[in-house]
């Protein structure tokens, strides 16, 4: 043994730092040998993901705590945009208030509706397929532009609902008009969209046993007992499904309210968050003001999922 290393003992972290770094290559690689053919497929994807999500999000974080007009620079201005917009901005209260009104009426509308009808779909009807198809209809057209026309027709001093509650003498008005009723024109079309929940409710229907009401008719349940003991208890993870996803489309509402009501209607009564987000973006040009909304709908939105998914394990019953 050489004279400078007699005695001295060989350091113990120079060798596990090296076999620390080796084994963890070793598993980089074989998992990248077992999953980079999936990795191939899923890379148009992931590229999306990246490209079309990912990055457009981080670069509209960092644009909410600038003030950024599209023709300059933008310039850090920090938490200004976040405390005007709840201390200087009005119609962002406005637009607030209004789009909660939709979703929290809206919504449970929408799925008592889709629910009832789901129920008589069920009872065995002849040409079950075609009843489904054409009230699936609505949720297909609902979202477009030419039924937004449509309803701001329909609705009009002159349009067909005036002439209907004439005949039970009610005085035609024109219903988008009137900021009294506006906003309830938007939650009927809202309501009016029931076909895919609808579709959903009735798949879950056609699962439960039928054993569970024969056995509850023997007990006595008559079919209100019957509905409150056993369809709806069954039906909670298909009505917990319907609930988050009706309440995520809800807040993101935006055509209705463009194409009917135009840059809020009258005293800004069908004044939508997306609405408002949009005219501060691309009418004002102020997209770092719009920035900062569209991140407060984010948390608004994640705060309504979370509470649902935490509140769900007192009410959402599973067969398990």
């Amino acid at each position: 043994m050489p004279p400078f290393t007699r005695g001295v003992p060989a350091s113990p972290s120079s060798g596990s730092q090296v076999g620390g770094r080796g084994a963890f290559m070793s598993i980089i690689s074989r998992w990248w040998r077992r999953n980079k053919v999936a990795l191939l497929f899923l890379s148009p994807w992931l590229l999306g993901l990246l490209t079309l999500s990912l990055i457009p999000m981080m670069v509209s974080l960092y644009l909410s705590f600038t003030n950024y007009n599209l023709f300059q620079s933008p310039d850090w201005v920090g938490w200004n945009n976040y405390i005007n917009l709840f201390t200087n901005d009005t119609r962002y209260i406005k637009a607030l208030e209004v789009t909660f009104i939709y979703v929290f009426v809206g919504v449970p509308l929408q799925l008592t509706l889709a629910l009832a009808l789901a129920m008589f779909l069920n009872r065995g009807l002849a040409g079950l397929e075609l009843f489904r198809g054409i009230f699936y209809i609505p949720s297909l057209l609902g979202p477009s532009v030419a039924i937004a026309l449509l309803w701001r027709k329909v609705f009009g001093s002159d349009g067909l609902f005036n002439q209907l509650v004439s005949n039970f003498g009610i005085e035609p008005r024109s219903w988008i008009g009137d900021p009294d009723t506006s906003l309830l024109t938007l939650i009927l079309l809202h309501v009016w969209q029931f076909g895919s929940p609808m579709v959903i409710f009735l798949a879950g229907l056609r699962q439960i046993p039928k054993e569970y009401y024969e056995a509850a008719s023997i007990d006595g349940a008559g079919r209100v007992g019957s509905f409150f003991r056993i369809t709806i208890p069954m039906l909670t993870p298909i009505l917990f499904f319907n609930l988050v996803m009706q309440i995520i489309n809800a807040f993101q509402a935006f055509t209705s309210a463009f194409i009917v009501g135009g840059n809020g209607g009258v005293l800004d009564s069908t004044l939508f968050y997306t609405l408002y987000l949009f005219i501060a973006g691309f009418n004002n040009f102020q997209m770092g003001y719009a920035s900062a909304m569209a991140w407060i709908l984010l948390l608004i939105i994640g705060f309504f999922t979370a509470l649902f998914f935490l509140s769900s394990k007192k009410w959402v019953h599973y067969e398990t």
